[in-house]
């Protein structure tokens, strides 16, 4: 089936609170990742790949970068004088409390929509897939909902859906907001229906009061509704921490885990047209993603550096993230770290985190 028969909604802000350091000035689609992305590239980009050619964003604060990142949507193919990306922020200004919340307030754009299927996502899920694939799944099986899972530990996500799958991907139960410590059966949010289903199930909920999408949604209609689970077995991370964001990023540096970016589906993003990164003649970097605009004089191990990053002579970075326009004194040391956008390390000034508590220091502060 195409793919643009389905309507796309993303998720800008969930779960912003548990990434609050970097959520305090942007949503958690805009947080910075991988060098040269924002988390909302990678399902944005999936659903672009994948055929999709009506997106709609939901926002409720801190949108402003997200706004300025997606621009029309022009790098995603999405500038259309029909269909295209479309911002969904809340009516009147009121903040959206939580999911149902949201998709209420969207209920217009979703009525109005011709796409007979709805795919939801979140943007903390890291991952490059072809929704086709979960697609055409739901209808060939007959399924009411077709739920994304990974067999794995389930991330602390306060709603996390872990399921109980039958033979031929029948979901028998979900439990919400549990996370076990053994290898369980969790959903990464991205769930299909169809668009008629979801409005009914919209306007059931308004009058029944309901506030928790999961649960008075997914999980009390397991038994009325044939929902079915469609795993995941290629890379699919969940962010769920600064730690897990850490984490994950460090985890791009080994070669096993580049899946996530190939020439058939790229992930796609706005372009800074800038200089090549430069390499002084004392430089030395090894093993890091160092993007374009850069200035090395300095040495840098196993680290991501974001565009406009200057790392002056003498200094030492190991094992950090350093944000977009972010300078590095002469015989400065960085180790452990996550410097957000703009931050100034002195010359001669020495900070330090540990690979399982990495020190954040936030946007525009000079130490």
């Amino acid at each position: 089936m195409a793919a643009s028969n389905v309507l796309g909604i993303i998720y800008s802000n969930a779960y912003d609170s548990l990434l609050s350091e970097l959520t305090s000035v942007r949503t958690m689609g805009s947080v910075p990742f991988a060098g040269r992305y924002r988390l909302i590239d990678f399902v944005l980009s999936s659903m672009v790949n994948s055929g999709m050619v009506k997106v709609g964003v939901s926002t409720k604060a801190n949108y402003q970068s997200l706004m300025d990142h997606l621009g029309s949507g022009k790098p995603w193919d999405l500038s259309r004088k029909r269909d295209g990306i479309t911002f969904l922020p809340p009516f009147s200004g009121e903040k959206y409390e939580n999911r149902i919340n949201a998709l209420e307030a969207m209920l217009p754009y979703i009525s109005k929509s011709t796409n007979e299927y709805v795919l939801m996502a979140d943007c903390n899920v890291v991952c490059n897939l072809d929704y086709n694939e979960i697609i055409d799944g739901h209808i060939k099986s007959g399924a009411d909902i077709t739920i994304a899972y990974k067999r794995g530990i389930a991330p602390k996500l306060s709603h996390v859906m872990t399921l109980e799958i039958e033979n031929e991907n029948k979901i028998s139960s979900v439990k919400v907001g549990e996370t076990p410590d053994t290898a369980s059966n969790y959903s990464l949010n991205i769930i299909v229906m169809s668009r008629a289903l979801l409005e009914r199930l919209l306007r059931s909920a308004q009058v029944m009061g309901a506030k928790n999408f999961e649960r008075d949604i997914i999980a009390a209609n397991v038994g009325a509704l044939n929902i079915r689970g469609h795993k995941i077995d290629t890379y699919a991370k969940v962010i769920d921490s600064l730690q897990s964001y850490y984490d994950i990023s460090m985890e791009l540096l080994s070669g096993e885990y580049r899946e996530l970016f190939n020439a058939e589906n790229p992930v796609f993003t706005k372009v800074r047209d800038d200089m090549p990164a430069i390499y002084g003649i004392c430089s030395d970097a090894t093993n890091s993603l160092i993007a374009d605009g850069c200035i090395i004089k300095g040495k840098v191990e196993n680290s991501i550096l974001f565009r406009g990053v200057h790392v002056a002579e003498g200094a030492v970075v190991r094992n950090s993230i350093i944000m977009q326009d972010s300078f590095i004194g002469a015989n400065a040391k960085v180790n452990c770290a996550i410097l957000d956008k703009d931050v100034v390390i002195k010359p001669g000034r020495e900070i330090s985190g540990a690979e399982t508590y990495p020190l954040y220091i936030g946007k525009g502060i000079t130490v």
